[in-house]
């Protein structure tokens, strides 16, 4: 291994720290101190090499739905990466570079990460599902220095304006350079400091504007800030982890990158097409998982299937994106003797609130402030200190694990980080002892299986169809993925209330928006208003709710299932 430097050390520390009290939270809240990495720390040369040179151990295990699989251990993820870091630089990626990666759940992307934050490069992580109008959009606001994809994604790229470098991993592609090229090379000393300061991950997050945010975290606040989450997970050295997350999203990053690797432990993958409750059991029972993450929308599959007896090596069950219906929590724990344990945080920050390994568990709580965190609740309106408010971060002591800020956009930072706080927009209660209960956000968006969804995007691509003159999207509640999105549309003129008319808008919303954003349900409708003409989706989250809860379909809605030429897999 790497000889430990300062840095290294003082970071083992805290680690070890928290994993000696992994089930005691009361006093790993109390005495745990972010630690001290000087003024230049690289994650992925002053931790992930020092733990990783000589460590035979499985660092990533990725299983296919075919059967195939692939183990890496710590040792030779050192090593691809160096190989990598090398080849990149050959290609002219230089530290501060800022570079999209936009690659599935496969060794390279694993690769790729390490080597850009080993040469001091910025990731921008993207998801296989945007299309090539966000990703020009994404390109260009994001300054993309260079963008790695599949090659089946590359034509993605053919209408994206701009000159950045083309690496394809896969078949060759006219114009791209191909990543397999990086095997040939002899790695060579590429590691570059970078300030604890510098930007090392930037990624794009749904908002109330037309454009999505994008979050920038330095070299400390995701690779170091990540120890909460660690301990949220509650994971130890020789774990093995798997955490059902898709590449482009803050959580992957939390639960398949920084945390399983600062506790020495086993990234599992399990790719599949469709998601089959059984197989993805059988697959936890023979890799002999520990520790298992998954949204809500996975457990309330699991459950609808038979998911038989608890796996021998278990000892972690977890979920995060959205309140876990109580129901779901007891049928897993009748069926398995583990309680799933819920957490919160946002890509702006790491976990900063959960319910630790065998801490006491509220009913319906996300639990207590995590190691490191300090929770204020705000009225909204007031600014003063409340049992329900906005859930804010002290920032009188600058929390390790907050973003540097918005890329590009000083204003939204300053309003996210007014009156010495930082404001989630996000309100919850506190009860009893301290734990904290979500209630729901401040703005308009809602949480569709593990996605987030900002219904001014949606809006703004119905109202490129001629027959939307408003629209005002909103939760449907729905049994398997939380929410769906529907659309309450006032028609332009010229067009009926019709099913032709509802065919037309849900067949646009489905071509022209991601999947996870798509448009599953909509009304004709005039919209509700304030006396200054502002859309009062409140109301209409009313109607959704009080429909779900008598278990009727409102009077008046469309669904995509009464289209079958529209219809796509889910």
């Amino acid at each position: 291994m790497d000889h430990p430097s300062h840095q290294t050390s003082n970071f083992r520390a805290a680690r070890d720290h928290l994993v000696a009290l992994r089930t005691d939270q009361a006093r790993a809240a109390a005495e745990f101190v972010w630690p001290d990495v000087g003024g230049s720390f690289n994650w992925a040369t002053d931790w992930f090499d020092v733990i990783a040179r000589g460590n035979a151990r499985t660092a990533l295990w990725i299983v296919e739905e075919d059967g195939r699989e692939q183990k890496i251990s710590f040792d030779e993820m050192a090593h691809r990466s160096d190989q990598v870091a090398t080849w990149f630089t050959d290609q002219g990626i230089r530290s501060g570079d800022h570079v999209m990666v936009m690659l599935g759940n496969q060794v390279e992307l694993w690769e790729a990460m390490l080597a850009i934050m080993k040469i001091g490069a910025v990731i921008l992580p993207t998801s296989e599902m945007l299309g090539t109008a966000d990703l020009d959009d994404r390109v260009r606001r994001g300054d993309v220095a260079h963008v790695i994809v599949n090659s089946h994604d590359a034509a993605k790229f053919d209408g994206v304006a701009g000159t950045f470098g083309r690496i394809a991993v896969g078949e060759p592609t006219p114009g791209w350079t191909r990543f397999s090229e990086s095997r040939d090379v002899e790695p060579r000393p590429v590691a570059h400091t970078v300030a604890s300061d510098d930007p090392s991950l930037i990624y794009f997050t749904s908002g109330t504007t037309s454009k999505p945010k994008m979050v920038v975290h330095s070299q400390t606040s995701y690779p170091v800030g990540h120890l909460s989450t660690m301990y949220w997970l509650g994971l130890q050295p020789g774990d093995i982890h798997l955490a059902i997350s898709s590449p482009g999203w803050g959580k992957h990053a939390w639960s398949c990158f920084f945390a399983p690797w600062i506790a020495e432990a086993t990234v599992f993958v399990y790719n599949y097409s469709r998601f089959d409750p059984a197989a993805l059991v059988q697959q936890i029972h023979r890799a002999g998982v520990t520790t298992f993450c998954a949204p809500p929308t996975v457990w309330r599959m699991l459950i609808q299937s038979h998911i038989g007896e608890r796996p021998e090596a278990m000892r972690e069950l977890l979920s995060a994106g959205e309140p876990l219906n109580p129901e779901v929590i007891s049928q897993v724990q009748r069926a398995w003797g583990l309680v799933i344990r819920d957490g919160y945080g946002q890509t702006e920050t790491t976990a900063i609130v959960g319910n630790g390994p065998d801490s006491e568990l509220k009913a319906g709580s996300m639990g207590l402030p995590l190691p490191g965190v300090t929770v204020r609740l705000v009225d909204p309106l007031t600014g003063e200190a409340a049992e329900e408010g906005e859930v804010c971060l002290d920032l009188a002591v600058r929390p390790v694990n907050l973003m540097i800020g918005y890329y590009g956009d000083d204003e939204r930072t300053a309003q996210a980080t007014r009156d010495g706080l930082f404001h989630t927009g996000d309100v919850a209660s506190r009860g009893a002892n301290g734990y904290l209960t979500f209630i729901g956000r401040t703005d308009d968006i809602f949480k569709s299986s593990d996605y987030k969804v900002s219904p001014f995007e949606v809006e703004s691509v119905l109202l490129e169809h001629p027959a939307v003159a408003e629209a005002a999207v909103v939760p449907a509640p729905d049994a398997t993925r939380l929410n769906v999105a529907k659309a309450y549309i006032h028609l332009a003129p010229g067009w009926e209330n019709t099913a032709e008319t509802a065919s037309a808008v849900l067949r646009h919303a489905r071509e022209a928006l991601p999947p996870y954003m798509r448009v599953r349900r909509v009304e004709f409708a005039e919209l509700p208003k304030t006396s200054s003409g502002k859309i009062r989706r409140v109301d209409l989250r009313e109607l959704e709710i009080s429909a779900a809860a008598a278990g009727v379909a409102p009077e008046g809605e469309w669904r995509d299932d009464q289209f079958p030429e529209i219809r796509l897999p889910s």
